[in-house]
């Protein structure tokens, strides 16, 4: 397990002008994440380390956290024009699609196969070899 403090390390957060990343999440300034660990490295409990999540699984992260709102929305708004609900009626359905969007995220990120597929990789203790 590994306590990420976002407010620390990052500095959008600690302004709370954060990328969005803890909006589904329960706590905005500490998370425990799970994390693999290879078997023999030199990691003890209280190291500061780096972590990496592959650059396929990040791409499907963000798009599952970014893209079913955004999906949600748009086509909230397009079914709303299409059926002659006006710029309102539009604007208020894109909300709506937005909020729906949301909680499918919110859904899909408590599923397991989602929480497995995610699960980051430590890379070392920070300080080792330049890091």
């Amino acid at each position: 397990m590994v306590d990420v403090d976002a407010l620390a390390i990052c500095p959008r957060c600690a302004e709370g002008k954060g990328c969005g990343a803890g909006l589904f999440g329960s706590s905005p300034a500490e998370r425990r994440v799970e994390a693999l660990v290879s078997p023999g490295s030199s990691i003890s409990i209280g190291d500061t380390v780096s972590l990496s999540l592959g650059s396929r699984n990040l791409l499907r992260a963000a798009i599952i956290v970014y893209g079913w709102p955004l999906l949600g929305a748009a086509a909230a708004a397009l079914l709303a024009e299409v059926s002659g609900r006006g710029d309102v009626g539009a604007a208020l359905a894109a909300l709506v699609g937005l909020a729906v969007g949301a909680i499918i995220v919110r859904f899909r990120l408590g599923h397991r196969d989602c929480l497995t597929r995610f699960v980051p990789t430590v890379v070392g203790r920070v300080g080792e070899n330049g890091s």
